[in-house]
């Protein structure tokens, strides 16, 4: 069960950082400095602006939620460890 548990906690580490930094990466792809890399807005006589992006505070909150998460997983850990032959 320790090591079941420990596997487990480590895989949602993992997992809400890779989440978390793809989240950044969809923040600055959708962000305003990609208007000077689009194609059309170099042509001549146009004028492109950035109008607005939508709120990913949903997204932000998924983030948190899964390191509250990591919290909770470490502290199944160390009630799985008092259990085990391990702990005196």
């Amino acid at each position: 069960d320790l090591a079941i548990t420990a596997i487990i906690a480590f895989l949602w580490l993992v997992s809400t950082f890779v989440w978390a930094k793809a989240l950044a990466d969809i923040k600055v792809s959708t962000g305003a400095s990609i208007v000077p890399g689009i194609e059309s807005c170099k042509a001549p006589a146009t004028t492109c602006h950035f109008a607005s992006v939508t709120s990913m505070g949903t997204l932000n909150v998924s983030v948190v939620f899964g390191l509250l998460n990591i919290v909770l997983w470490g502290g199944n850990i160390w009630f799985v460890y008092k259990d085990t032959n391990l702990h005196n």
